[in-house]
């Protein structure tokens, strides 16, 4: 589509909101984030930044991903936006696929950091940037031709902008939920064979999701952190200690790569599969758990507890509110669930999360988080992944989770209603 017509369809979308819904399946379906999405973005974000840092005067953003979010694509170079001053993405590499992706206003090409920093001098004392992301080489070679004095953490008001999604953005994350749910719900069980390995599994499940329209990577924000897909276990694998922050883990290849899956647990009758994986769509992601029965029943007090965990679910996904508070939702949960249940709750043995959710949008890992320490409020179209999850020792982690949306009448399901423990016989 060319820039006139995005051009046109922004001002058709201003000037007449009843013709959005017409024209949102026209979008979505574009490569090209549209203008006023980039426009509403950067407009959000100055007043965030206006009102929590009152005093701020400038921001450097270098991260994939957030480029992504306010340029609408991932080059490698920088965005600088000033207070007071209209901001420029500048782009090292690649310049011309970045005019051919973007409709941001002001895209320039640059060799270096030099180039963006120009002969005009520089008089701002302080810099706000990705502090979480940023290496301290690559910002010592920013600093060398913008010399702030100061460094300031720009993490938690990116983290707060990105936390609502717009009509647009909702309109991706649900398409990635329609895609997860059949996927797990309606294919899954006729692909689990005995003998099979959790490896095999897996690979066959990623070439399935792609087919199916998954964008074929899953992203998460926390540090240093690889993962193909998710979590994949049969039986008790889904139990074995992992770095990765949540609830499951799994073996993995090897020490080398603990992802995917493992080539030496083959599934065999009896097994409990369990599948955490991602699934996204335009960038924009979503977070499903799903347990299946190999072959037969698992025992009654087994399934008990894994529909408790579905009940938890169902309990938070109604307090998902605008106004409820997300620290309050988690101790509310917590406080009501019996002392015997929370053994193993939420992990297995000493590993264990005290978490029951977490935000997700062109992250799995977003804001906000339903646990402790998480004071302010929800607000509607912010989009959660809910996951109780319980450890049972030789059998493995029962549990479900799903991506919500914030909603005034409560959390609104986008990847699907089937409570898991399918039956493949």
């Amino acid at each position: 589509m060319k820039k006139t017509n995005r051009a046109c369809i922004h001002l058709l979308c201003i000037r007449h909101p009843k013709y959005y819904p017409l024209i949102l399946n026209k979008l979505v379906m574009q490569n090209n984030v549209p203008l006023f999405e980039l426009e509403n973005r950067m407009t959000r974000f100055h007043a965030h930044m206006d009102c929590k840092n009152p005093d701020w005067e400038y921001t450097a953003i270098f991260g994939k991903v957030n480029l992504y979010y306010f340029t609408g694509t991932m080059q490698d170079g920088v965005l600088l936006i000033p207070r007071d001053e209209d901001a420029v993405f500048w782009v090292r590499n690649s310049y011309s696929r970045a005019l051919d992706e973007s409709n941001f206003t002001d895209i320039r090409s640059m060799g270096s950091f030099r180039d963006a920093a120009g002969n005009s001098g520089f008089s701002h004392e302080t810099v706000h940037t990705e502090t979480e992301l940023v290496s301290y080489a690559h910002l010592q070679r920013f600093l060398k031709y913008f010399p702030f004095k100061h460094i300031a953490s720009a993490d938690k008001a990116i983290a707060d902008v990105r936390s609502v999604k717009s009509g647009y953005e909702l309109e991706l994350m649900r398409r990635a939920g329609q895609i997860h749910r059949h996927v797990k719900e309606d294919l899954v069980p006729d692909m689990l064979r005995e003998g099979m390995s959790e490896a095999e599994f897996g690979t066959e499940l990623y070439q399935v999701m792609v087919r199916e329209g998954h964008q074929g990577i899953v992203r998460f924000g926390m540090f240093d952190t690889e993962v193909r897909m998710g979590h994949i276990g049969f039986g008790e694998s889904s139990l074995y200690p992992s770095y990765f922050n949540g609830a499951s883990g799994n073996r993995g290849i090897g020490p080398y790569a603990p992802v995917l899956g493992s080539p030496d647990r083959k599934l065999k009758f009896g097994d409990l599969v369990y599948l955490d994986v991602g699934c996204g769509y335009h960038g924009y992601q979503t977070d499903k758990t799903t347990t299946y029965m190999f072959g037969r029943s698992l025992p009654e007090d087994v399934m008990d507890m894994h529909y408790t965990c579905v009940d938890v679910q169902n309990a938070v996904a109604s307090m998902l509110k605008p106004g409820m508070v997300p620290s309050v939702i988690y101790q509310t949960i917590i406080d009501e669930l019996d002392e015997d249940f929370k053994q193993n709750f939420m992990g297995y043995k000493e590993r264990r999360v005290k978490f029951l959710g977490h935000g997700i949008g062109l992250l799995i890992d977003e804001m906000p988080v339903i646990a402790k320490g998480f004071d302010e409020p929800l607000a509607e179209n912010m989009t959660l992944a809910i996951e109780p999850k319980k450890g049972i020792k030789d059998i493995g982690m029962v549990g479900i989770e799903n991506t919500f949306i914030v909603t005034r009448q409560g959390g609104e399901c986008i990847t699907g209603d089937n409570t898991g423990l399918i039956p493949v016989y």
